[in-house]
């Protein structure tokens, strides 16, 4: 992103964060379909109810935007890193409405992100991209076992009761099965 457009996101906010609803109408536009394309199957199938991935992420969006008062701009990428982290506390939420995990400590999506999620800190924006590329070549029961693992944190237990696996043990063989063709496709992708 370019001084000039880092420097119109920066004004965009501001002005959002004041009230200006175009402002938040333009953010809006210019981040949802990134972070759909990221949300993308981020939700395991068990979870979803009558509104799917997409409908999550416009809500968290919407609500993240009223509540731009509580965003510190720090420099390009950090409202994007900042919109992940509200949906994937959304997705969290959503999962814990489900009754599939045991009650963890909320976290408030008002909460602002230093720009880099621990994924990207630990790993680098390159690699993470690999991964989310390599990730959309998998099946979906692939991406879920991988994503409820990596980026949600459950247990094998609960990947078992989530994909409808018979034990841990199964599911712990459908993660390591899903693992490998994950590094297949982003060594692929090198």
């Amino acid at each position: 992103m370019s001084d000039d457009s880092a420097d119109a996101t920066q004004t965009l906010v501001r002005r959002a964060a004041d009230g200006d609803l175009a402002a938040a109408d333009l953010l809006f536009a210019r981040y949802a379909p990134a972070i759909q394309r990221w949300a993308h199957g981020r939700l395991p199938r068990w979870a979803r109810d009558i509104a799917d991935t997409n409908d999550l992420v416009q809500e968290t969006l919407l609500q993240t935007f009223r509540n731009l008062n509580r965003f510190d701009y720090r420099g390009d990428g950090s409202l994007h890193a900042y919109l992940r982290q509200g949906v994937m506390n959304r997705i969290r939420e959503e999962l814990r409405r489900h009754g599939r995990r045991p009650e963890r400590e909320v976290v408030d999506s008002g909460i602002v992100d230093d720009g880099l999620s621990p994924l990207e800190a630990a790993i680098g924006q390159e690699t993470v991209e690999r991964y989310e590329s390599a990730l959309s070549t998998l099946t979906e029961e692939e991406r879920e076992a991988i994503v409820a693992r990596l980026e949600l944190g459950l247990t094998h237990e609960e990947i078992a009761e989530a994909l409808g696996k018979p034990s841990a043990d199964a599911a712990r063989m459908a993660v390591a099965r899903a693992m490998v063709r994950l590094a297949r496709a982003m060594n692929t992708a090198q």
